[in-house]
């Protein structure tokens, strides 16, 4: 059920880029305004996950987790029946609220209820391989429902998934409330409001460019706003982020690798679909249904290699390296390459796959591992939002890259262009994926020996 729940919540961030072209004709958006319909979701959510998990940890996590998943569904039924582009934003913002509530709830459960170190091994196996291949499903299902049952099916299809997840809650194990004391009020105005600015300069900066007097602006007053979060949470006495959770090496190293790791991915995603669709001239059908391949790799990664180890947190190096060999395969392509799919896409998704399969199990494992009751939710919340500001961040600047390139190719405008700017954007992901592996080797080696030698 707590994966179901993930699906939800990551599928969510993909699948709506499929459908927006439709919603946006249908409801007569303007292309100023379209990216609100994928801004207001990420701002929502990426901005109130530490408060989602507080809220969590007060009210059990079992109800924090129902109550969550009631209103994702309700916010996905508003934006299936949206008549005006208010009504869509609105929604999407409503379905990022509940999702900061459900998420952390969700990986909240998964650690208190599945505590030996193997039963752990699966359960963290399959809710990552569920959130690593949700991204890719996003795209696949935002295809088919677009084509073939029009776009506001991208909205209803959570209906019934939320159904059968809340009848399922049946099976999750009751929780009474964690969180003790008041809240942290400052802590959680200084954090929402410091998420919400950079979130929101990393979508500003794919339009206005880095250099922009706006979006520097953002990302100042964001930087400010979560040092002063940081000074506020080391003083009060029932903080809402307890900054002792990033004090362990192994899970500063989880922290890391997984915020690097979909920095680099969600460019990869982007890119590929691009690539596949402006280049190649596949539909929106038939690229979803190529990203399978990515899927079922990161299935395989998360299930039969990380769910079956005694020490996962040894995955983490290697993951790393192997989505950076994928990301390197793409880097190769040219505009006269042939055989694509067969020479350079399907190598470098089943490499990608492998990698965040494996990578995702043993930094979801260890950001809960060894944390107190009432400080868990804070932990799942922070793991969260660690992959917020890094899929936002991978988008905006990627896609900078990427169009900076293109730009300044030659013969701009063309395919060759296109492929030069895809490819330079990707080198860039291989380098960050290449400096994560080098990170995060000191800090979870004594971890992953730890586990071995137990």
């Amino acid at each position: 059920m707590v994966s179901a729940a993930q699906l939800l919540v990551v599928l969510d961030g993909t699948i709506v880029n499929i459908a927006l072209p439709s919603a946006q004709a249908a409801l007569g958006i303007s292309d100023a305004d379209r990216q609100w319909a994928v801004t207001a979701y990420a701002l929502a959510f990426g901005g109130l996950l530490l408060i989602g998990g507080r809220v969590s940890g007060a009210l059990g996590h079992r109800r924090g987790f129902v109550v969550g998943l009631a209103g994702f569904g309700v916010a996905s039924a508003l934006g299936g029946l949206a008549f005006s582009p208010g009504m869509l934003f609105g929604a999407r913002a409503l379905q990022g609220v509940f999702a900061a509530l459900l998420a952390p709830a969700g990986l909240s459960l998964l650690a208190s209820t599945f505590t030996e170190s193997r039963e752990r091994g699966r359960a963290f196996g399959v809710f990552a391989g569920v959130g690593a291949a949700g991204a890719a499903v996003g795209l696949i299902a935002g295809g088919l429902l677009t084509e073939y049952a029009g776009w506001r099916w991208c909205f209803y299809i959570n209906v019934p998934v939320v159904a059968l997840a809340l009848a399922g809650a049946v099976f999750v194990p009751r929780s009474g409330p964690q969180a003790t004391g008041r809240l942290d009020v400052v802590g959680a105005v200084l954090s929402t409001a410091g998420f919400v600015s950079v979130v929101f300069a990393f979508s500003e900066a794919e339009s206005r460019g880095w250099g922009s007097a706006v979006v520097l602006a953002l990302l100042a007053c964001g930087v400010l706003l979560l040092v002063a979060f940081v000074v506020v949470e080391l003083r009060v006495s029932h903080p809402l982020l307890p900054i002792h959770v990033f004090r362990d090496r192994a899970r500063g190293g989880a922290f890391i690798s997984i915020t690097l790791m979909f920095v680099a991915m969600f460019g990869f995603y982007l890119f590929t679909s691009y690539y596949a669709q402006t280049v190649l001239g596949w539909s929106p059908v038939r690229t979803g249904l190529a990203l399978i391949t990515n899927a079922v790799a990161a299935l395989v990664g998360s299930t039969l290699i990380a769910g079956k180890r005694r020490a996962p947190a040894a995955l983490i190096v290697p993951g790393l390296i192997a989505a950076a060999a994928g990301m390197l395969v793409l880097t190769l392509l040219t505009p006269e390459s042939t055989h694509v799919f067969a020479l350079y896409l399907a190598p470098a998704l089943v490499l990608t796959g492998l990698g965040i399969g494996c990578v995702m199990p043993p930094t979801a494992s260890l950001a809960t591992a060894g944390i107190a009751g009432h400080e868990v939710g804070a932990a799942s919340a922070a793991y969260n939002a660690a992959q917020q500001i890094g899929a936002a961040l991978g988008t905006a600047l990627l896609n900078s890259i990427a169009t900076s390139a293109a730009a300044s190719h030659p013969d701009a405008g063309s395919h060759a262009a296109s492929v030069h700017g895809y490819t330079t954007a990707l080198t860039f992901g291989f380098g960050i994926l290449a400096a994560a592996a080098l990170i995060a080797a000191p800090l979870t080696a004594s971890r992953a020996r730890a586990a071995v030698s137990s």
